[in-house]
């Protein structure tokens, strides 16, 4: 899939330039030649970089970039500088710029801190994405995410009070296993709990009749004189 950048350069021979030059690299592109205007381009499509130039009519570079950085922090910002503009850099950067590139530019240079700039971006989000799996369990159609401690059950998500939750990513981590209710009881109880064992018994129902809004047939079975397992199918091995 075609890269696609934002130029937002108010001289329209610098940016028919590096359109072509763009296009002619395999990107796709899309122009703007004011802040005002570039900011809504930005706001309505979807880029994988952004060619800010600081010196815009309308709405300076930097309150541009502002106000991208205001709503997310992902897509990648260049930014097309004049020599005088050093504190601008600086500024830029400190607003979350990720490069700049000083007006007169070789091209040969700025397409590879654009190729540069787009696959540090890339690695970034895989890695993101890889430690946002490593906190996501998953057994069938039901799902748990650790950190936000969010349930989905058939695409639904469920709402569980914390012992509830607690019950359930148990049951979760241990897919297909019997569990006795004393196992089930000093994991998510605790040691120290003196209660009746049947707490077990009324918070599985409890979990039960918020799961089995989404699917008629029971995640959670049990198994008469021993305890309860999670696992989708009542023959499943």
């Amino acid at each position: 899939m075609k890269h696609k950048i934002l130029i937002i350069e108010d001289e329209e021979n610098i940016a028919r330039v590096l359109q072509l030059e763009l296009e002619f690299e395999g990107y796709e592109t899309d122009v703007a030649h004011t802040g005002t205007s570039g900011l809504i381009k930005y706001r309505e499509g979807q880029f994988d970089l952004v060619l800010l130039d600081l010196m815009l009519p309308e709405m300076h570079g930097l309150d541009v970039l502002k106000r991208i950085r205001a709503t997310e922090q992902t897509t990648p910002v260049i930014l097309l500088t004049a020599k005088s503009e050093v504190e601008d850099k600086v500024k830029g950067l400190d607003l979350g710029a990720n490069d700049y590139v000083t007006k007169p530019f070789e091209i040969d240079e700025l397409l590879a801190r654009i190729r540069n700039t787009i696959r540090f971006s890339k690695q970034r989000e895989e890695i993101v994405a890889e430690k946002k799996d490593e906190h996501l369990l998953n057994y069938g159609h039901l799902s748990i995410h650790e950190q936000t401690r969010e349930v989905v059950y058939f695409e639904k998500t469920i709402d569980l009070t914390p012992k509830e939750y607690d019950l359930l990513l148990f049951l979760l981590k241990h897919p297909k296993q019997v569990l006795t209710r004393e196992q089930i009881l000093e994991a998510v109880w605790g040691f120290d709990y003196y209660g009746d064992t049947n707490v077990v018994d009324v918070y599985i129902r409890y979990v039960r009749q918020k799961l089995d809004s989404s699917n008629p047939t029971p995640i959670i079975q049990t198994v008469r004189g021993v305890g309860y397992v999670l696992k989708e199918s009542p023959h499943e091995t």
